[in-house]
């Protein structure tokens, strides 16, 4: 295996480190399918309170995951598909 092998294997562990919890998961969902949201939003979706949103959130933005955008009040949060997140995502899950 050579450097870039490794390296890009390195990040696809990250990723899936990142992404390795049910809420996580649910909020990767829903992003997925409903395209950028709110926290009060994913909120709704995965219906736990929004703090633990945030957090899980925070996790996953910090890996390179996801992106947020403020627009007046409101953060948006969006999948950054750099890494083919979108579409490991969906076949993992099977949507």
């Amino acid at each position: 295996m050579n450097k870039t092998d490794y390296a890009t294997l390195a990040r696809k562990a990250e990723i899936l480190k990142a992404i390795a919890h049910p809420i996580r998961l649910a909020i990767l969902r829903g992003l997925i399918n409903n395209g950028p949201t709110s926290v009060n939003n994913l909120e709704t979706c995965v219906e736990v309170p929004t703090a633990t949103v945030s957090q899980h959130l925070t996790k996953i933005r910090y890996a390179g995951i996801v992106t947020k955008k403020r627009k007046g009040t409101f953060i948006y949060y969006d999948i950054s598909n750099e890494d083919h997140v979108v579409e490991m995502i969906k076949a993992f899950l099977g949507d």
